[in-house]
């Protein structure tokens, strides 16, 4: 998969491989953070519902440890946003058509009038 180039941004760019890799690793960190966020959530809720003291006590910790999941969620997004800027910037050079990058200035190469 290495060295594999993937269009579909919607501006004909290709996306290199490890770039792909590096979204779907990401990708799946969130979702497995968010996963477990919906774990915590219920269970915060059912000690919520039980009104017993200890359960209610727990929830201090359970929320504690939800706010540091979406804290890590909001890193990775941010991970990501960087990285795809890059990529399409980088990408984005190498191409003389006139793409926009992603600061929105257009990438137009002047080529020297042959004498």
């Amino acid at each position: 998969m290495e060295g594999d180039t993937f269009s579909g941004l919607g501006n004909g760019t290709q996306v290199d491989g490890k770039v792909f890799q590096t979204f779907q690793k990401s990708f799946v960190q969130v979702q497995n953070i968010l996963d477990q966020n919906r774990l915590l959530i219920n269970e915060i809720n059912q000690n919520h519902e039980s009104k017993i003291p200890d359960n209610l006590s727990r929830n201090v910790g359970l929320i504690r440890e939800l706010n540091n999941n979406i804290r890590r969620v909001v890193d990775l997004y941010a991970d990501l946003s960087c990285n795809f800027t890059k990529s399409v910037d980088a990408s984005s050079e190498g191409d003389s058509s006139g793409v926009l990058r992603s600061d929105g200035k257009a990438n137009h190469k002047r080529s020297k009038p042959h004498v």
